[in-house]
């Protein structure tokens, strides 16, 4: 990565742009008009920054990311307990980053880091406070929020103007629904909506468009029926479904999911 005054003629910096000449610029970057880009921040090539967008604090955001028009990257977390401290904000390659989003930087007690992975898409008004780690090929649709410390899981769908509490968790290819709050851990593969949300079963639509084969997805089923409506507890459900599931890396997933869970899972 060269400097800012070394990329300058590979990169496009609109007049009214501030950009620090310590900030890392990859080639071919496009910076817009009025857009600040602070002395920390490192952007891979061919990243472009629309109007108005303010990137600060020790910030990477990774080759390809299309940053749209208003959006903040890096800024200080909004909770109390902040002082100031160095923690990061990495946003991965390839992302879709619409109007108005917010993502704020880590904080020393939870990791110091706030992280997206690729290919995501993260809708207009969006927010993702600081903490949260985000994987791969994640859908935040418009107005969703993440409180601090969420994790949320590659391929999830995270629906318009959706709420999930601070320290819970969005499995694998979930499907959490508009307009719903989630105050437990939302299962991998599953279709889970309402305020407080509850789980409404295995997400099969998504798992077909995704191209699961018919065995996958029945054996899937089978899992959550166990889990769901087959009047056992949670315990009594995983037993059942060692017993009668082998050889699924998708059942192996939910029951992992399960296992691992702190503030329990939503059923």
């Amino acid at each position: 990565m060269s400097t800012v005054t070394n990329a300058t003629e590979s990169c496009t910096i609109h007049p009214s742009a501030i950009v620090s000449p310590l900030a890392r610029l990859g080639n071919h970057c496009y910076i817009g008009p009025y857009s600040i880009v602070g002395a920390e921040v490192e952007l891979g090539d061919g990243v472009r920054l629309e109007a108005h967008c303010v990137i600060d604090g020790r910030t990477s955001i990774g080759e390809g990311t299309h940053v749209f028009p208003f959006v903040s990257i890096g800024l200080e977390s909004q909770d109390l307990k902040y002082k100031g401290e160095p923690s990061e904000t990495r946003v991965g390659k390839r992302n879709r980053i619409r109007e108005f989003v917010t993502i704020h930087r880590g904080t020393a007690g939870g990791g110091m880091l706030t992280q997206t992975g690729d290919d995501c898409l993260i809708m207009a008004q969006a927010h993702i406070a600081h903490d949260c780690i985000i994987g791969n090929g994640v859908i935040m649709a418009n107005g969703a929020t993440l409180a601090g410390h969420v994790l949320i899981e590659d391929l999830a769908n995270i629906g318009a103007y959706s709420g999930v509490h601070q320290f819970c968790r969005v499995g694998r290819e979930a499907y959490v629904g508009g307009y719903s709050v989630v105050v437990k851990d939302a299962l991998p593969y599953a279709l889970t909506v309402g305020n407080h949300a509850s789980c409404y079963g295995l997400n099969k639509v998504g798992l077909k468009r995704r191209g699961y084969s018919t065995e996958e997805i029945d054996t899937l089923h089978h899992a959550f029926h166990l889990l769901l409506t087959a009047k056992l507890n949670t315990s009594q459900a995983l037993e059942r479904i060692r017993a009668e599931i082998q050889g699924s890396p998708q059942v192996d997933e939910l029951v992992r999911f399960i296992e691992s869970s702190e503030r329990g899972v939503i059923k």
